[in-house]
């Protein structure tokens, strides 16, 4: 048991999140660096080296330079077990990182030094704060002209509304930048502009030693004197419990690409950031040292080898150990199931796993079988919340371009709604069928990959529409008298539950004024 015990002790599971172009993909890949996961750095975005990229897979994520899907990467670093799920910066992909949150333990959020908080990070950040999720936060690009970081703070502060504790410290900025000064271990970390190597640390326990100016020079080390002095007495000493509730996050600066700052980062974070923390079902809450295994399905992806047709769901383990081949219950089927070759995912080497434990990712070949949001477990019947899918706020209609080609449409379209790209619903006026997205580029995606990897032509008919909503009644006579009075407004979504389209805010206030007993929800979990 003792040994169980230790393998969650171990596990760091964490999400990095940021605006666009702050630096995420970056600063992921230096952390595998360090972990030996991948040993060049630039794999990620160079083409000579496609075999080495880690997160950015799919071809329209190549074309774009932007992460679509969540991808999940283990490696090992000192005695630890590190899982980072890459999230898409990209808002319109917000859905699939508001899921991904609900799978890890702590984020890791990086701003851009010049542009402060975006909108983006803002937005997740609401999503950490209700979930009391601790944070960490990166201030990149320090090697760029920048703002000056005790502004940044303040930023911090006010926009994502927590109170944070700087642990390391820039010695100037952009062509001046000199380095850090790591607080949390008090030394001095210089700095050469150098992608590939990690550049030398000097201990300083004692900030006043004269020795600092031969290392900086004379107005460099007194600035850092003051800085230090005025971060002592403005904000308190940091405190872990404090940072473990998601009160209080730590701040570091550095620059990704340039492999600075990020090493500090690591190491504070693998002693700071916390092992897998129990999950709230709607039965019980489950605790990760239960014995008996429990697990949710938060993410699905088509195609992760496009010589396969197969998908793959993405398992996170809240509870007891995975084991392969063993019978697990499918709560929501009801059924019986077990797994010969459930995969783990080492940056992008993907390997059969025998076993896994709370806090690890594990990926089910998926013929069908799940939705987001499935649970799998010993027997008992759990249902894991907190995986909704949005109201959509952008329509169209999907029309078929190629005739012989109906029935890999419509499964590719299955399969791409199977994994939360988009929402499908058929009008009930019409017969036709409406895709509904949280954003304009997942239309894009759409087309792409129907046409790349199910060999099926669409296209695109506008269709002006205001919200979805799921409606539901306890009275059947009000609920059809809605439904025959709202016939042109009326979808079925794919459970084939009922869904009001209102093409207007006045058409959706009118009904629910008209019809104050109907509920209408927003998300698909009520």
């Amino acid at each position: 048991m003792g040994n169980f015990i230790e393998e969650i002790n171990r596990r760091r599971t964490f999400a990095i999140i940021s605006h666009p172009d702050a630096g995420k993909t970056t600063l992921t890949e230096k952390l595998l660096l360090f972990g030996g996961a991948i040993h060049i750095a630039g794999a990620v975005k160079s083409n000579k080296i496609k075999k080495t990229a880690t997160s950015d897979w799919m071809e329209i994520e190549k074309q774009r330079g932007i992460s679509v899907a969540t991808s999940v990467m283990g490696f090992e670093y000192e005695q630890y077990k590190i899982n980072i799920l890459d999230t898409p910066g990209h808002q319109d992909f917000a859905e699939d990182t508001y899921r991904t949150l609900t799978a890890v333990d702590s984020v890791i959020i990086v701003v851009d030094v010049a542009k402060g908080v975006e909108m983006q990070t803002r937005k997740l950040m609401e999503v950490c704060r209700m979930r009391k999720t601790p944070v960490i936060i990166f201030v990149n690009k320090l090697d760029r002209e920048g703002r000056d970081p005790f502004d940044i703070l303040d930023e911090l502060e006010s926009e994502l509304k927590i109170a944070v504790r700087p642990l390391s410290w820039p010695i100037n900025i952009g062509q001046r930048f000199k380095g850090v000064y790591n607080i949390y271990e008090k030394n001095l970390n210089l700095y050469t502009p150098s992608k590939q190597v990690v550049t030398e640390s000097v201990e300083f326990r004692d900030i006043d030693n004269p020795e600092l100016e031969s290392y900086i020079g004379q107005s460099d080390a007194e600035k850092l004197r003051a800085d230090l002095e005025l971060i002592n007495g403005v904000y308190p000493e940091f405190d872990k419990a404090e940072y473990l509730k998601g009160n209080l996050a730590p701040v570091f600066f550095g620059s990704a690409l340039n492999n600075f700052g990020v090493k500090e980062l690591l190491d504070c974070f693998v002693e700071i950031a916390p092992s897998p923390k129990p999950v709230n079902a709607l039965e019980r809450e489950v605790r990760p040292e239960e014995e008996k295994f429990t697990g949710f399905v938060f993410k699905i992806h088509a195609n992760m080898d496009p010589n396969h047709r197969s998908c793959i769901a993405f398992v996170k383990i809240c509870s007891g150990k995975f084991v392969r081949n063993e019978n697990y219950k499918h709560v929501r089927s009801g059924k019986m199931m077990r797994f010969s070759s459930p995969t783990a995912f080492m940056a992008q080497k993907k390997s059969v796993v025998d076993e896994a434990y709370p806090g690890d990712i594990v990926g089910l070949p998926d013929t069908g079988n799940f939705k987001i949001g499935d649970t799998l477990t010993q027997g008992e019947e759990l249902h894991f919340k907190g995986l909704p899918s949005f109201s959509p706020e952008m329509f169209k209609y999907i029309e078929n371009n190629d005739p012989m080609k109906t029935k890999q449409l419509n499964k590719g379209i299955d399969q791409l709604m199977d994994e939360g790209v988009a929402q499908s619903f058929i009008s009930q006026y019409n017969n036709r069928r409406i895709i509904g997205t949280v954003g304009q580029l997942q239309f894009e995606v759409i087309q792409y990959r129907l046409l790349h990897e199910y060999g099926a032509q669409c296209k695109w008919e506008p269709i002006s529409l205001y919200k979805a909503c799921w409606i539901e009644c306890d009275d059947e006579g009000v609920l059809d008298n809605f439904k025959k009075r709202k016939h042109q407004y009326m979808a079925k979504d794919r459970e084939g539950r009922d869904v009001f389209m209102a093409d207007s805010s006045y058409v959706l206030q009118m009904a629910q004024t008209d019809f104050p007993e109907i509920k209408f929800h927003f998300t698909s979990e009520f």
